[in-house]
């Protein structure tokens, strides 16, 4: 099994029992980030959209209300029918789903107007793979709208602890979700998006409150992990515990990073 395929192999063992958990997920069908989306999928009115790692499908919902044509891809089946299945209770009847992972999606060159994701990439075995599809299969002019948790090292919320903080969120994310790959900083993100094509327009950051109760419960995550990550965040310094926001029932504030590309 090569490394890529180990990687996706973790993600399906952890995300597909909880795939429901992830349709019903406050975090993720609410916020201001899906605004931002909202906002910026009405500017362009792409006639056709890609939604990368949809997951709950939650950006794809909102996409199809901008759309003609919205299709959600996930690299899980289990997933992919959950979100089947909440488009039709919705009543959206202009999205369709695909199985693929993002590194090799199953698309045409310039197949869409717009491609989008949201709160997948830190699970993809190859965040500069899965970033050159999604160039690939974008037209040119087209838009490319990149969501997701962020490491804090450089960033506006960062300081002179930043190795410290990334390293500690890395750890938590991984103790959380074995099938975590990393939270990248905008400096990756902005090199990446920059090689495959895309010139960035906007960066938006955020801090984003997780509750820790539903954050473990919504992936599974087992007892002794949970309590390895209280752990580690009694025993954090006091910088890393004013950058997170860390709270006594161990809920805290991740970064997050928006950014708006064209192809």
């Amino acid at each position: 099994m090569s490394a890529h395929e180990g990687q996706q192999a973790q993600v399906a063992s952890w995300f597909a029992p909880q795939a429901t958990n992830y349709v019903t997920s406050t975090v993720h069908s609410q916020g201001p980030d899906l605004d931002q989306l909202a906002t910026a999928l009405a500017r362009v009115a792409p006639a056709s959209v890609l939604d990368i790692g949809t997951g709950g499908g939650h950006a794809a919902y909102l996409a199809a209300a901008h759309a003609r044509s919205v299709v959600a891809c996930d690299l899980l089946p289990e997933m992919l029918r959950v979100v089947e299945a909440e488009a039709a209770r919705r009543g959206i009847t202009n999205l369709t789903t695909a199985q693929a992972p993002a590194e090799k999606l199953p698309f045409a060159d310039a197949s869409f107007d717009a491609v989008i994701t949201r709160f997948s990439a830190h699970h993809w075995s190859d965040l500069r793979a899965g970033i050159e599809e999604a160039a690939r299969v974008c037209r040119p002019g087209g838009t490319g709208i990149f969501m997701d948790a962020a490491s804090p090292f450089g960033s506006p919320f960062g300081s002179l602890g930043d190795a410290a903080m990334d390293t500690f969120l890395q750890t938590i994310e991984l103790l959380r979700d074995p099938s975590h790959a990393r939270d990248y900083t905008e400096a990756e993100w902005r090199a990446a998006l920059t090689d495959a094509g895309f010139h960035v327009t906007s960066v938006i950051w955020r801090k984003l409150r997780l509750d820790f109760p539903s954050w473990i419960a919504r992936i599974g995550t087992p007892p002794l992990h949970a309590q390895a990550i209280l752990a580690l965040q009694k025993g954090a310094s006091e910088a890393v515990r004013k950058h997170f926001g860390l709270e006594s029932d161990g809920s805290f504030l991740l970064d997050t990073i928006a950014i708006e590309t064209t192809r």
